[in-house]
């Protein structure tokens, strides 16, 4: 979206128009609609707008729920924004430490804002891009005077009166569409002076989950967050809003509910055993964390093999910390023998899972042309120079 076209869409008609459109699901929708709107008149510029933001609404239920309904986005801004139920709960930790104002530097179309205002926070909201800030402004409105929204860079904002940031530093190239990771040095703003601000007054700072460790500050507190599945960021914690101790945090959430993991530091892995009846895959976060030795005590298991994140044990215990499989058989790996050997136990659908060797599992599900009514998961790994694969069920 450009400036022509969010200026056509903030008028009481362009919004009214928006509404009236709707869910805009497939590309014939959008044919259909488009159609429609310009025999009505309306100007290009708008039309593009309104489509473009039932869209994008559509995809933003995932993120922010029946919110999006009343949301604007950019494409860009919707990709990188932090999913409502997390940032919810990095303001919950603001609110736990007994803050009341924070800038949030690099608001984009407002996710994090919302959750601080959501919970009573006052919010100073700044974007280096004038259309996004705009967005912004619009999507945090409903707030009234808790919410002030500015166009101007991290650097230059004013934080006079504000007692901690949040800051999520552009990671891609600057755009409303398409755009391309950057590398740390080219960060904006510059991670140096982002550092730099967090160290002399509490901070939390949005990063990339796969973020270089030996870059990390070493007096902040590391958080990994999983959510449904996707390992989606690491946020660091500084001053008050560190905890005492922790300086590894695994948070898995999956829907409205979440569990944590903390450390002093790394956790040491467990040593190897054999394999037992059960295979468990740790969350990215934990991964991440470099958590899962802790994880494994809780399951009383062991590593499958060295440097694999892949535990095994024999009770029947798991834990939102990992995926657990009670293992069913070891199957052999070689893809003719594989496939006889699915067809034999009458396996159609099969979860593909693997670590530690190189296999396209879209393009062995291909070669493998499965029939039958039974499902199964196949886990595939390397166990020093021996490639293991195990036909296994998911527990839970």
């Amino acid at each position: 979206m450009d400036m022509a076209e969010l200026t056509a869409l903030l008028t009481p008609g362009g919004l009214r128009l928006l509404d009236e459109v709707g869910e805009i699901g497939s590309t014939a929708d959008v044919a259909r609609v488009v159609s429609r709107l310009r025999a009505a008149g309306h100007s290009p510029d708008l039309v593009s707008a309104v489509v473009g933001q039932a869209r994008l609404r559509v995809r933003a239920r995932a993120k922010f729920g029946e919110f999006a309904e009343r949301m604007l986005f950019t494409r860009a801004g919707l990709e990188q924004a932090t999913r409502l139920s997390v940032a919810a709960r990095h303001a919950g930790r603001f609110r736990a430490a007994g803050i009341s104002r924070v800038a949030d530097l690099g608001c984009g179309i407002g996710g994090d804002a919302l959750g601080l205002a959501g919970l009573g926070l006052d919010v100073v909201a700044v974007d280096a891009d004038e259309v996004t800030a705009a967005i912004a402004a619009y999507n945090l409105a409903p707030f009234g005077d808790a919410v002030t929204v500015r166009h101007g860079t991290a650097e230059a904002a004013d934080l006079s009166g504000v007692e901690a940031v949040w800051l999520d530093p552009a990671r891609r190239t600057a755009g409303h569409t398409e755009t391309t990771r950057v590398r740390a040095g080219d960060y904006s703003p510059p991670l140096e002076w982002a550092f730099e601000l967090v160290s002399r007054m509490p901070g939390g700072m949005k990063l990339g989950p796969a973020f270089d460790r030996d870059a990390l500050p070493a007096d902040a507190e590391a958080q990994w967050v999983s959510a449904d599945g996707s390992t989606i960021e690491l946020v660091l914690w500084t001053g008050s809003l560190a905890r005492p101790g922790v300086r590894r945090a695994a948070l898995v959430t999956r829907g409205d509910d979440a569990w944590e993991l903390t450390a002093a530091g790394d956790a040491e892995d467990v040593p190897v055993r054999p394999l037992g009846a059960f295979v468990h895959e740790p969350e990215g976060a934990v991964i991440r964390a470099r958590l899962i030795g802790e994880a494994a005590r809780q399951l009383q298991a062991g590593m499958l093999a060295p440097g694999m994140a892949y535990l095994t044990s024999d009770e029947a215990l798991t834990s939102p910390f990992v995926t657990s499989f009670r293992v069913r058989e070891e199957v052999p790996f070689e893809t003719r023998a594989l496939t006889r050997a699915l067809r034999e136990r009458g396996i159609g659908t099969l979860e593909i899972k693997k670590r530690g060797v190189d296999v396209d599992p879209a393009a062995l599900r291909t070669k493998l042309k499965l029939r039958g009514e039974d499902s199964a998961t196949l886990i595939l790994t390397r166990v020093g120079s021996r490639r293991l694969a195990l036909l296994a069920d998911r527990v839970g």
